[in-house]
């Protein structure tokens, strides 16, 4: 074979796997259509509201509603659409720009006709109570009954969304609040058990929320954030869990003349979400002003947990038991409860509506629970008993560059005593951790006869250094 038709025969071997790839571009392109609605490219409402749009070329696609308006405007104006041509600063734009320009979170996923509605979890795989909260125990060190009272609530929820099409007998929510300090674990114990249940989870808070038609998150977008996790499938959404943190923050203002927009006005139009509605929510937005589509989610088989710190809040229980001990010949010390560490566990619903939650919003998360504070005992122990412990993941860390890391009984009280003081719970931990393992971290690939490092007490309390190994050497060396 002559050069020439070796060319040729190249050039046609490109040719045909150009056309190839155009085809599996389409094929996925009409994969891509058969998932997801059509939107409109001029109201952006989808294929589900407005029946069956026109295609135009490029893939975009227009409703009925918007074409027709679109024909009465241009049929009934009187401008010359020739001479926009000729004017100057008018530029013509092609069909090819507007591709792809509904982006495809906000799009929704068809819903399924002719199918029955399949709950995410079977209710033969539903873990057990104390599967899940041994599961929790791996990563979540103390907080027994919240792990408890968690597992619970969790599994009436899902065994309720299976059996939703199956009794005559509704099973009401169970809908959560948990009440505890801060850095005691609220969240992440949320994010432990979406990830152990493999369900779509959205974590928001509660301080951006405003009343509808105010500078803020609509109250809505807590779903469509939800919505977003669940890939804009709506039927996975509606079984998903949404967790709103710092909610004590959306509490009754006190004293105030002004209209509560961030505060009573948030509960009242969350109890709807709560109870369960059907509501629209925007798709890939925050707010239903943004020109995106809407569509709607029904809210009754999405489980809700509340979560705050509820600051003062001990100051209000402690004079709810005074009053109740410090009347008659039995009388108690007033100062009893000022040295109770499980004070918060006292809490009753009369105490969260003087701290400014409304009755009608505690009434819809009817499972209450507290998380304690952590003490120096606990904070040792989630130094170094999780699977992701802080100091397993230094330990890690090292390990790469070859080097053993090894923490002192008296290093890690010596942190947990520095972590107590700042108050913040564990979050201090990390804090304290990342301040003096910057040196160690900085100098140990400096050296490559170093094998391993041991912190102590004295390093961590500023009057020593760490102990220093070189490879292969028995006796210790002080460094520092």
């Amino acid at each position: 074979m002559s050069e020439k038709d070796n060319m040729n025969h190249n050039e046609l071997e490109n040719e045909v796997e150009k056309v190839d790839d155009k085809d599996v571009v389409v094929e996925d392109q009409k994969k891509d259509d058969d998932e997801y609605e059509k939107v409109c490219f001029i109201c952006h409402r989808p294929e589900s509201q407005t029946g069956k749009m026109m295609d135009l070329p490029n893939h975009i696609s227009v409703c009925p509603d918007c074409m027709q308006k679109s024909f009465d405007m241009m049929s009934g104006g009187q401008m010359d659409y020739s001479q926009l041509l000729n004017m100057p600063g008018v530029q013509m734009f092609s069909v090819d720009d507007l591709e792809n320009v509904i982006p495809k979170k906000q799009k929704i996923k068809k819903k399924k006709e002719g199918e029955e509605r399949k709950p995410i979890l079977d209710i033969k795989d539903i873990p057990a109570p104390h599967k899940i909260k041994a599961k929790l125990d791996d990563f979540v060190v103390g907080q027994e009954y919240a792990k408890k009272a968690m597992s619970v609530a969790v599994y009436n929820h899902y065994k309720r969304v299976a059996t939703d099409t199956m009794d005559d007998i509704e099973i009401e929510k169970s809908n959560m609040l948990m009440i505890g300090p801060t850095g005691c674990g609220k969240t992440y114990l949320v994010k432990t058990l979406a990830k152990l249940l493999d369900v779509p989870l959205a974590i928001t808070d509660a301080t951006s929320l405003t009343e509808a038609g105010y500078i803020g998150d609509d109250i809505e977008s807590v779903v469509s954030k939800l919505l977003a996790a669940a890939d804009n499938d709506v039927e996975k959404a509606e079984q998903g869990i949404i967790f709103i943190d710092e909610i004590d923050k959306i509490a009754k203002k006190k004293n105030t003349s002004q209209r509560d927009v961030s505060g009573e006005s948030v509960q009242q139009g969350m109890l709807k979400l709560l109870e369960g509605s059907e509501v629209e929510v925007p798709v890939g937005a925050n707010s239903k002003n943004a020109m995106v589509p809407l569509t709607t989610v029904n809210t009754k088989n999405i489980l809700f947990i509340c979560g705050g710190a509820f600051p003062d809040l001990d100051n209000i229980i402690k004079e709810r038991l005074t009053k109740q001990a410090t009347i008659g010949f039995n009388a108690e010390l007033k100062d009893k409860y000022d040295h109770d560490k499980n004070i918060l566990s006292k809490v009753t619903i009369e105490d969260l509506r003087a701290f400014g939650m409304i009755p009608e919003f505690i009434g819809r998360l009817p499972i209450i629970f507290t998380l304690q504070g952590l003490d120096e005992d606990l904070l040792v122990k989630i130094l170094k008993e999780p699977k992701n412990a802080i100091l397993k993941q230094y330990q890690k860390l090292l390990a790469l560059d070859e080097v053993k890391l090894e923490f002192e009984d008296d290093a890690l009280r010596a942190i947990a005593e520095k972590a107590v003081k700042k108050n913040t719970g564990a979050r201090a931990l990390r804090a304290i951790i990342e301040e003096f393992m910057l040196d160690i971290m900085y100098e140990i690939p400096k050296d490559d006869s170093i094998g391993e490092v041991v912190i102590t007490r004295s390093y961590i309390e500023g009057t020593g250094g760490p102990v220093i190994m070189l490879r292969g050497q028995e006796l210790p060396q002080l460094e520092g």
